[in-house]
């Protein structure tokens, strides 16, 4: 008798990465039958700069950030990954040792793959390989427009393009975040940022409190922000569609194990 797939049993808990959700049924069910649940923590390095990448991390909620460090020990994150996307974004292109760190900013979870077998999936599936080379090309035009937004916009609307990405990933109104998080994120000095963020609180966008942000306006943080947010998600919502309806999964070591 056939293994029932494991979509249907599955529908209590959700799947948030949007490139899981994209993936056929039969396709997810083989990525599923190969992966673990595992939380992100808060200051977490999934992955160093020049060791091997042992895992690929499906990010279903928080933020994962590309870090490099400098020689005079400053750090600067180039990118950020979220619900969208994997961590280990140069596995996709052949590399198998990462060339940078990859530290958690907003908690949370994901679902990870070992990088070998993973990759033999992408050999022999065609769809997903196409889905990845796509994302490929989605995540260097992201990294691309974050250089031009740190060199060329205004600090406070670039604080409003890292809070709106990490309030879209956090899936939560209050997710933890420092004044030095934020700074390291924007490549910006500390007490520039928070001058900005003190203004952000003045006018009622966000509460920020005890290390923790409150978004309280939304809408209001979108009109305040630069053009790169609304470009980013409207290639992303192009990319990668969003569902009315979620597929919906149970994650736990024991059921994945039942189905192996």
């Amino acid at each position: 008798m056939p293994m029932a797939s494991i979509t249907p049993l599955h529908l209590r808990r959700g799947i948030n990465n949007r490139l899981l959700l994209a993936l056929s049924p039969a396709t997810l069910d083989r990525m599923l039958r190969i992966s673990e649940p595992v939380s992100l923590a808060r200051g977490q390095q999934i992955e160093t700069a020049g060791q091997l990448i042992k895992y690929i991390h499906f990010v279903n909620r928080g933020l994962v950030c590309a870090a490099k460090a400098m020689e005079d020990g400053r750090v600067v994150e180039i990118a950020a990954i979220g619900t969208e996307g994997v961590a280990e974004f140069v596995a996709l292109l052949g590399m198998d040792r990462s060339l940078v760190d990859m530290v958690v900013r907003i908690p949370g979870t994901a679902i990870r793959i070992r990088r070998e077998a993973f990759m033999h999936e992408m050999e022999n599936d065609k769809p997903l390989r196409q889905l990845m080379q796509d994302y490929v090309r989605f995540g260097l035009n992201e990294v691309a427009r974050h250089i031009a937004c740190n060199r060329l916009h205004h600090l406070d609307q670039r604080c409003c393009r890292w809070l709106l990405i990490a309030h879209d990933h956090a899936l939560s109104d209050e997710f933890p975040l420092t004044h030095e998080d934020l700074a390291m994120m924007l490549g910006y000095q500390r007490a520039g940022v928070s001058v900005a963020m003190a203004s952000l609180v003045r006018v009622g966008l966000i509460e920020h409190k005890r290390g923790k942000v409150i978004v309280s306006n939304r809408p209001g943080l979108e009109a305040a922000c630069c053009e790169c947010y609304g470009e980013m998600r409207n290639e992303l919502n192009e990319f990668l569609p969003s569902k009315k309806t979620a597929q919906l999964f149970e994650f736990t070591q024991n059921e994945i194990a039942k189905r192996r």
